[in-house]
């Protein structure tokens, strides 16, 4: 680039930072002063607004980005507060190349290679925040999954707002007690770790429909005994080939 475009790209960046940091605390304090939570409220908007402004995350040219920024910082600001929890997280790990620039910059998400996660090999995504992408650079599989399942997720906490993580963490508890009990009565042959993982988080209407888009239902790790039979929406055409 030369130099007058490098002035021209970080100009247009710095208006693009103050922007999002001004309207996302502005809409956010303005949304929840119903609550009478405007200030914590404006913090939590201002801060994604910076850091996804920075980053260039929303897709300003498609009217999905806009509804993905207003979301954010309105209905959905008690996911994003926890996104901006998984980005301290990343940001402490201090792992070069952690973030991954490729698959957030105008994607209305963050992806990082390591971040908050729960269980090894398994991605979490929190608020509009990928963690534990892993190979992603390397392996299509991993692409796809961010961009097919995830995404997915990163949708569902916007569309839900706070019911998304009440919902998901009630079913996770509720599933787990009952999977131990149908282990108890059924007594499969496997351990009681797969039925409870497979009631408490496969059949899981978050996850049932993420993994459905994805196209991979039933999962691989769900006992088909236990499982949702069909898939509950159409999977996504891949958008490369998955190696």
């Amino acid at each position: 680039m030369t130099p007058t475009a490098v002035r021209r790209f970080t100009v247009i960046r710095g208006v693009e930072v103050i922007a999002t940091t001004i309207v996302g605390g502005a809409l956010a304090g303005a949304s929840w002063s119903l609550l009478d939570m405007a200030a914590p409220a404006a913090f939590v908007g201002a801060a994604n607004g910076l850091i996804a402004g920075a980053r260039q995350i929303y897709r300003w040219r498609s009217l999905t980005g806009w509804v993905a920024f207003v979301l954010d910082s309105t209905w959905a600001l008690v996911t994003t507060a926890g996104a901006l929890v998984a980005h301290a997280v990343a940001a402490v790990q201090g792992t070069p190349g952690n973030y991954l620039a490729e698959l957030s910059e105008r994607q209305d998400r963050h992806v990082y290679v390591r971040g908050y996660t729960l269980r090894r090999g398994f991605m979490l995504t929190v608020g509009n925040v990928v963690n534990g992408a892993g190979q992603a650079r390397q392996v299509a599989r991993r692409r796809h999954t961010i961009a097919d399942h995830e995404h997915v997720h990163v949708w569902q906490a916007r569309w839900f707002g706070p019911v998304f993580p009440a919902v998901y963490g009630a079913w996770y508890v509720v599933g787990a007690t009952l999977g131990t009990l149908v282990w108890f009565v059924k007594r499969p042959t496997l351990g009681i770790g797969p039925v409870i993982d497979t009631i408490a988080y496969y059949r899981n209407p978050f996850e049932w429909w993420a993994y459905s888009r994805e196209g991979r239902w039933p999962p691989p790790g769900a006992l088909r005994r236990f499982a949702w039979r069909k898939p509950l929406v159409r999977e996504f055409r891949d958008r490369e080939p998955v190696s």
